[in-house]
Order: C-alpha cells, then sequence, then structure tokens
C-alpha cells in the first residue's frame, strides 16, 4: 500500500482500503485516519474546479467534507489524544478574516495545522505555529508510522 499514492490520487477503494487499516490500529489510527482526510479534503479543494448542477461546487463540497473531516478529527482527539501524549487545540489567527480559527496538532513527525471558518470542539492550543507549511508531509509520515512502515 502506497500511502502518498492514496494521498495524492483519486482511488476510492484504496482510501477506504487505508481508512479500514487506520481504524483497526486503534486510537492513534482514528486520529491518524482523520488527520489523512481532513488534509486530503483541503488539499484537493485548493484545486478542484467545476461543479454539479443543483448540487454545487466541487471546490465548496471539499470543503463541506474538510469541515466535517475536523469535526471527526476533534472527536478522535477528545476521546484519545491525552492517552497518546498528543497536545492539541483551537487558536485564532488574527492574520485571517473569515478562516480565522486554526486546529493545531502536534504529532511525533510535526505540528500540522487547518484553518476553518468556526472554532469546533476542544481545547485552546497552548503554543503558536511553528512557521512551517509542512502539514500534508508530517502527516503522511505519521501515517506510516502507524502502520509500521518507514517513513521516506
Amino acid at each position: 500500500m502506497d500511502i502518498n499514492e492514496i494521498y495524492y490520487g483519486s482511488n476510492r477503494d484504496n482510501t477506504r482500503q487505508l481508512y479500514s487499516l487506520l481504524e483497526s490500529k486503534g486510537p492513534l489510527g482514528i486520529i491518524a485516519l482523520n488527520l489523512f482526510r481532513a488534509s486530503k479534503n483541503n488539499a484537493r479543494a485548493k484545486v478542484y474546479r467545476g461543479g454539479i448542477p443543483g448540487k454545487g461546487s466541487y471546490k465548496r463540497m471539499a470543503y463541506d467534507r474538510k469541515q466535517w473531516s475536523l469535526g471527526l478529527l476533534c472527536d478522535a482527539l477528545s476521546e484519545y489524544a491525552e492517552g497518546a501524549g498528543i497536545i492539541w487545540g483551537w487558536k485564532v489567527d488574527t492574520s485571517q478574516q473569515v478562516h480565522s480559527w486554526v486546529l493545531y496538532v502536534d504529532l511525533p513527525t510535526g505540528q500540522v495545522s487547518f484553518h476553518s471558518a468556526q472554532r469546533g470542539k476542544g481545547p485552546d492550543y497552548p503554543g503558536d505555529w511553528d512557521g512551517q507549511h509542512q502539514g500534508a508531509s508530517r502527516i503522511l509520515d505519521w501515517v506510516k508510522t502507524v502502520l509500521g512502515k518507514e517513513t521516506t
């Protein structure tokens, strides 16, 4: 299973297989699944064009799916993060007018973050942004670690 190919590709069956495998890994896998899904939806929304008449744009649908994924991620983090030693929470990004809430998650592979128009459930984040734009690669590396694969 090529985690990078699943992340950057569009094969629904491979994605579902990965999600099932991650879910079988317990709390860390559930957190990893939801991080992966939120990040993939976020990345997709930034490149989608077009839409479905009467349903909306692909971009809007992807952002809606990202928001849904963030909700599931917050649920998983609320339940499992403390036991896993993962620090996470919400903080305002004053440089953003619309998507000013940021969900931060400190993984063993580094900090990841997601901007959102609204604050989700969970604690306040005690730190600051690390100034890096490495969220996707850090999530992919962590997913591989949770699955017991080498990160490259």
